[in-house]
Order: structure tokens, then sequence, then C-alpha cells
């Protein structure tokens, strides 16, 4: 769930994490063991053996106590500064930001008791105020290492606003706070630094890194790999295919694309180049499988969770939410690759070079048995917390018992070690951006810019959706997909639900614009990713990469306008739009390769070819486009002009083909 540095060019500077010495790299590791222990204990209500039960605040500290002051040593005050050693002024920085944080546990339930974060002037102690100034300023400063320089200045911006409210012109207009307020509001509330963001990671994104992590150094990268070799190999662009399905699996679970497309396409880009794909056709594919992984269930990324924690629902029905335009997505991806390789009579991989599936389930059937157990206590049992937990522990046990990667002393630590650094990346970026919320909560300013929103607007939804998939866009060029996510989902999204939009649709929306910068220029990481691995060129990439997942530019589009595709509905309705969503995506890849399934090269079309194309593509929207609602035709009406405009168009096509048989 380690998330891209998104737009922060001095990533090309310098490597952005230290090299650790021994001494160091013990302390992350031991600082890390304690991270999940207290996780561990809190979600099992363990309370320590001994009867103590932490406050929530308590805890969250703790956290914070033990992973931000690492970001002072994990990252470098610039990437490749100081690479191989830790300077005076950043062990400064880590004993201070560790001082002041068991100051903050210590006086939790005073703070509490006392309301100190709404009359810091006479409740809370001076030194507590001039503490809560400097951890305001440790949390931006590990924010701007490990987010990169447009977090640091865009939540440093938020963080401040309510400082000089009153001056600023409408609609951003609110009641100022002198510093100590704003400070103490950041610092001792549960809406800033302890907010939204923060809880979700140490109720639930903690763990789901663990699994995710387990799963990693237990070698399911390569299972799912082999499965899909031995499922879809020897089919036409079956190297494709295989890089979709291992891609979306391991992805799934691990919820990073960058490490994605860097684990798997190692494997599933040179043998897409093998069997006839070029080299940025073949990093483009890795890079939509990888990207379109982090919105499928069950585990997704950071943001689900955060998502979770702003609708007050549990994550389960997120994940349930997020699963059909998943599959929407995935489906397209398929039926591309099928048509373009049908276009260009491409064939599989030989089966004697493919594993059999037989084999690759006896050697790896034990990662099948615990996403399972995973998927039952997430949607059936409804354990969301102890999930992760519980299916780490079992594939641990598995691991030692029947597999021949059994880990050894090297292999623990480095499994401590690689959770380590996402927790101190994480716990850094959400820390920081939790400054914006609590700024937003602080002035009350969300409800006046959801008021100003709607009337630039004119109560039109259709153009806040355009707005808001604009700015998601934009946003996701130079921020993390959490802290994009975070930013709208408090300033944009309270006016889209207001102007009668679905709020879980409204969410699902935002996320998914946020992620369509992975795989479009300029930015495209995991286009550019995906390039570096096929030896190719990025912006050449990243244009394959939009065509072949242009998919999900729509698919959020579909949802938000009518919810039934993220299950906010009836059976029949849902029923009905998925079936016509599908019918769309195949009549959409087919325009945009040229080939269609049962009917063969649309070349065969002559000069009509691209009128035919164009009209594919042009009813396949309709098809996929849901009615009623916000549209202005029924589901009745847009699938009836839906016909009409592909029947023609399949017509000639399929006439052309039989013309060409018979010659």
């Amino acid at each position: 769930m380690s998330e891209a540095n998104a737009g922060d060019p001095a990533e090309s500077e310098g490597p952005r994490t230290r090299r650790l010495s021994r001494f160091w790299t013990a302390i992350l590791l031991v600082w890390t063991v304690v991270s999940i222990l207290l996780c561990f204990n809190q979600q099992f209500t363990l309370r320590f053996f001994v009867g103590l039960t932490l406050l929530d605040t308590e805890y969250y500290w703790g956290l914070v106590l033990v992973l931000l002051p690492l970001a002072f040593i994990v990252y470098p005050a610039k990437p490749g500064l100081h690479a191989d050693r830790v300077p005076l002024y950043d062990i400064a920085l880590f004993l201070l930001a560790t001082g002041i944080a068991v100051a903050l546990i210590a006086t939790a339930r005073d703070s509490a008791g006392g309301g100190w974060e709404y009359s810091a002037a006479t409740a809370a102690p001076r030194w507590a105020m001039w503490s809560a100034i400097a951890m305001w300023v440790l949390v931006l400063e590990a924010l701007r290492r490990a987010g990169g320089w447009v977090l640091f200045f865009i939540m440093g911006f938020f963080s401040l606003f309510p400082l000089f409210a009153a001056t600023m012109p409408a609609p951003l207009t609110a009641q100022s706070v002198d510093l100590f307020d704003a400070a103490a509001y950041h610092i001792f509330s549960r809406e800033s630094v302890l907010g939204i963001p923060m809880r979700a990671f140490a109720e639930t994104v903690i763990g789901f890194l663990v699994f995710g992590t387990a799963l990693q150094y237990t070698g399911a990268g390569a299972f799912f790999i082999d499965l899909a070799f031995a499922l879809c190999g020897t089919y036409r662009g079956g190297a494709a295919k295989v890089a979709i399905f291992s891609s979306g699996l391991l992805g799934s679970m691990s919820g990073s694309v960058i490490s994605n497309v860097l684990t798997t396409g190692t494997m599933t880009i040179p043998a897409m180049k093998k069997t006839g794909f070029r080299a940025p056709m073949a990093g483009a594919i890795e890079a939509c499988a990888s990207t379109g992984a982090v919105l499928a269930p069950p585990v997704m990324g950071a943001t689900a969770f955060v998502m979770a924690e702003f609708l007050n629902i549990p994550y389960s029905d997120v994940a349930l939410a997020a699963a059909v335009p998943a599959v929407l997505f995935y489906f397209s991806l398929f039926m591309q690759i099928d048509f373009f390789a049908g276009r260009h009579r491409m064939i599989g991989l030989k089966r004697e070079e493919m594993p059999r599936v037989r084999d690759v389930i006896r050697d790896g059937w034990y990662f099948v048995f615990v996403i399972v157990l995973l998927v039952v206590l997430l949607l059936v049992m409804k354990r969301e917390n102890w999930a992760p937990w519980l299916a780490t522990g079992l594939l641990l046990i598995l691991n030692q018992a029947f597999s021949k990667r059994r880990w050894g002393r090297g292999e623990v630590l480095a499994f401590i070690d690689g959770n380590g650094r996402v927790f101190v990346e994480l716990v850094a970026i959400l820390a920081g951006v939790g400054l914006l919320v609590g700024a937003f909560s602080l002035t009350g300013l969300t409800g006046t810019l959801t008021t100003e929103l709607l009337h630039i607007a004119g109560n039109q939804a259709l153009l806040l959706i355009v707005m808001g998939a604009l700015t998601s866009f934009i946003l996701g060029m130079g921020m993390t997909i959490t802290a994009c996510y975070i930013f709208l989902a408090v300033l944009l999204a309270p006016s889209l639900i207001q102007a009668g939009l679905n709020p879980l649709a409204v969410h699902m929306f935002i996320m998914y614009w946020g992620m369509v910068s992975f795989i479009t220029p300029p930015v495209a990481l995991a286009a550019f990713a995906g390039a570096s691995v096929a030896k190719a060129n990025p912006i050449e990439t990243g244009i394959e990469a939009m065509k072949i997942g242009s998919i999900i530019y729509f698919v959020p589009c579909f949802f938000v306008l009518n919810p039934s595709l993220v299950l906010q509905g009836g059976f029949i309705e849902f029923a009905g739009h998925f079936t016509t969503a599908l019918i769309g995506i195949v009549l959409i890849c087919a325009g945009l390769q040229g080939y269609m399934g049962r009917i063969g090269d649309l070349r065969l079309c002559g000069w009509l070819e691209w009128p035919v194309r164009v009209a594919l593509v042009a009813g396949g929207l309709l098809f996929a486009a849901p009615g009623g609602g916000l549209m202005p035709l029924s589901s009745l009406e847009m699938t009836a002009l839906a016909i009409a405009v592909t029947l023609p168009a399949l017509a000639v096509a399929w006439g052309s083909a039989r013309r060409a048989a018979v010659r």
C-alpha cells in the first residue's frame, strides 16, 4: 500500500531513502515490532495482559511515537543527501519528535478531560502549547520528506489557513484563530493529525499492510504469475492476459501500483515482447493491470480504508462496492488484448513451456486458502479489524509447514524491515494530510464551500461531476492518491452529495479519477515504470496505456450517474445495467482495436472501416452508460438508441467478413 511520490521531481536527484547502519536498522526493526504489537493489542483488546486499556488518543500517539520520528532517519532532507549516514540534525529531529510524542501520550487523559483542543489558552500548560507547535512543524517536515514538496506546500498552506481565514476573499472567508488555538486543535483534537487518515491507518490499514508484506515474502507473487501462465498463457495474446491476471491478483493484495509493475512486470513484459507485443504496448498493459489492481477488492489500497472512515461504514461495504467497477475494468483489458491479438494474428505461448495448473495449485494451495479466509472474514463475518491478522498468522504457519520457501532469520528480518519502511512512509503522509481535514473542521469552511460550489455550478450535478473529474486528475498528478482523495473528500464530495448523488458512488468516483494520472501523460508513473522495464519510450508507453485502459475514464462516470453499479440499488436494476455495460465494453474494445469477436478483422470493411469503428465505440458508450437519474434518457431509451447505432455497423462488418470468406 505504499504510494509513489507523484510529481516530485526531486526523486530523480538521488535515492529517497537512506541505507541505514546496523544501529538504525535495529531501531527500525524494534519499533516496527512494537507498532505491530500495539495494533494487535488494540484490535484484540488484550489490554497488555495486565488490565491496562489505552485511550484511542494514547494508542494513536503511541504509533506516532514509534513511527513518525523514523521519517527523519529513513528519509534524508534531500534525496541523495547523506544517503549512507544519519547527520546530527536528523538525530536531533528524531529525538525531539520522540520526546514530544512521549509527552503527548503522558498528557492524553488530561488533554481529553480538560478540552485542551478548544480552550488552549486557559486549559493547557504553556509547555504543552509550545510542544504542539513543535509537533506541527515536525509533522510537516516528515510529510515533505516522505511525500514531496507539492504535498508539503499544499498541506502547509491549509494547516496555517485558520490563522488568516478572516482576511481571505469569499467564499474562503471564515473566522480566524490565533497560533496557539490552531496548534492545539491540530495536535490535541481527534480531527487533525489524529484525524480520519491516521485513524484509518491505526485501525485497519496497518493489519492489511502486514498481510500484503507477508504475501510478498512468502512467494505469493511467483504463485500468482505461475497460475496466470497456466490458465492463460496458451491463448492468443496469452502473455498479456497473464500480465492482467497476475498483476490484478497480486496488486489487489499489495495495494501498490509502482511496486506491482516492477515486481510482476519483470516476468510478464519480456514474455509479452517474446510473443510479438511491441515494447511500449507491453509496458502499457502491465501499467494498466497494476493500476486497476489498487481499485480491486479484497484489499485495495490505503485510500479505501480512509474512505470507509469518511463515510463511517464498514470497509467490507467499500470492497463490495468496488467489485463491479473492477470487474468491468479488467473485462475491458481482457477484451482489448483479445481483439488486439486477433487483429494481429498473434498466438499464445507453447503449452510445453507453461506450468500445469495442477502443479501450481499443489505447490501454492495455501495462498488460495488464506485469501478465501480473508474474504470470508471480511464479507461474511464482518471482522475487518481481525481479518488481516488472522489471515497473516495462518499464512505464516502454512508457509513454514508446507512451503519450500520456509523463513529463516534473514527472511524474518526482511519482513519486519519491509513493513517498517512502509509504516513510516504512510504515517508521515497520513498525519500530514490530516492537517488539511483539521483546518477545515476548525474553520467550518466545508459547508460554505459546498454552498458556493453548488451556486457556481447552478445546482447542475453533471457540471459538478466534470469539475470533480478534472480536479481529481490534476491533483492526482502532484499528490499521492490518498492525499488527493482526502483533499477532494473534504472540499468537493459534500457538494456532489448535496446535489443528489449517492455518497459512496461520489467517494469512489473521486478515488478512481485520482488514479487516472498513473496511466495518463505527462505524469503516468505506472506507465513510465512499465516503460523502464520494457526499455520503451515513456511517453509512447503512456499513450498506449491511455488507449488500453480507456474504460477507466468512463467507468466512474457510469456508477456516479447510476449507483447500481456500486451495488447501491435493487438487484434487477443492477443486473440490467451490468449486462448492458458488458455489451458496451465489448463494442468499445472492438471499435478501438479494429477487430470483433465472431466477425473478424474490421479492415475487411475497406473504406467503411473507420465509420464502423466509430459507430461501435459510440454505440458501446450508449450501451454502457446507465439511463435514468441525471441522464436525459431512460435505460430503455438508451439501449434502443445503442442498438440503432450499432446494428448497421455490425451488419456491415459481418457482411464484409462473409464476402471475404467466400473469396
